[in-house]
């Protein structure tokens, strides 16, 4: 288990910077639209990481957190006319990574995106992303998708699974896929978010069941889905770990919990996160620890500090931890 980070790099100095901090390990993605890259692009970027000091862990599918509207690869979840192109489209990607020596890829199975009401102050002013369905628009129209039934939506999934789980173990790259984000009840925009509860995860890993198939498991998300995050956390996270279903975490926190939440720092959630990272090492995860989100902070780089406090802040647990101190 090691910190990494995934955050775009801005430009070279971001990848110097992160091996100054002490990251070794980077989900970094090729320049340009994912679904354009190819081989060559894929083994330039691990060669590039790579004359930084760091290692790649992991890229990106062309399946984001974005909404489906937003997305290359739409009849994938749509069930379009193009679905059996675009699949094959993105087996052709695994193939690309493993050859490349990328031993995993993250993806998202979303319809509707990242919902969020308006952003929250929260510590020393910081503005915070937040999700209150009390604010939320509950009549808000279908989208590119339409009204779409859980089967249905179960159905698609399955279909996409039956086809690259296979390729990915052929090939040797670990398939890690994100959470809905956030829970939402059952029609908001038409559809049911059949990964944003812990039961549908549950489904969804025992779905084409591969070692290779597995979850990009943000702490986030998940504590998102839950009525007592702080309490249900330790249980989840044990039942994904021990079934070696975690390819990656998102280590983020929060402060409330389903259906009314904002998100934190780390240290300030209501969480325990100190207590997380030992069940992680308890059920022998051993991938990387990495933020996703952070609050917006003041100063002339809100990003790049927000994310060091982050970084210091995982670092300073694992070290704690593997000397016996926490």
């Amino acid at each position: 288990m090691y910190l990494g980070t995934q955050v775009d790099a801005r430009d070279d100095d971001e990848f110097r910077v992160w091996a100054q901090l002490g990251i070794k390990n980077v989900c970094a993605d090729p320049p340009g639209k994912p679904a354009s890259w190819t081989f060559d692009d894929i083994l330039r970027q691990r060669e590039k990481v790579e004359s930084f000091g760091l290692t790649l862990d992991m890229i990106q599918l062309p399946m984001s957190s974005r909404p489906i509207e937003e997305t290359p690869y739409q009849d994938i979840l749509l069930g379009g006319p193009d679905r059996d192109r675009q699949i094959d489209a993105v087996c052709t990607m695994i193939e690309n990574i493993g050859r490349a020596g990328i031993p995993a890829a993250k993806y998202n199975l979303n319809i509707i995106g990242i919902p969020r009401t308006e952003m929250e102050r929260g510590r020393g002013g910081s503005l915070n992303e937040a999700w209150r369905w009390d604010k939320a628009d509950h009549e808000a129209a279908p989208g590119l998708a339409g009204v779409l039934s859980e089967d249905e939506n179960w159905e698609r999934i399955d279909y996409f699974l039956e086809r690259v789980v296979p390729v990915a173990e052929s090939n040797k790259v670990r398939l890690a896929c994100h959470p809905h984000d956030p829970y939402t009840p059952p029609g908001y925009k038409g559809v049911t978010r059949v990964l944003g509860t812990v039961e549908g995860l549950k489904k969804f890993v025992q779905m084409r069941e591969n070692p290779y198939h597995g979850l990009n498991f943000c702490q986030g998300s998940i504590g998102e889905m839950l009525d007592n995050p702080r309490e249900e956390i330790d249980d989840i996270i044990r039942w994904f770990g021990s079934r070696e279903k975690i390819f990656n975490v998102h280590y983020r926190n929060i402060r409330g919990g389903k259906l009314s939440f904002m998100e934190t720092f780390p240290d300030e959630g209501d969480m325990d996160m100190i207590r997380s990272l030992k069940i992680y090492k308890e059920v022998g995860y051993k991938y990387m620890i990495m933020p996703d989100h952070v609050p917006t902070i003041a100063g002339r780089d809100p990003v790049g500090v927000a994310f060091s406090f982050c970084y210091g802040y995982i670092a300073a647990l694992l070290e704690a931890m593997d000397k016996g101190h926490i």
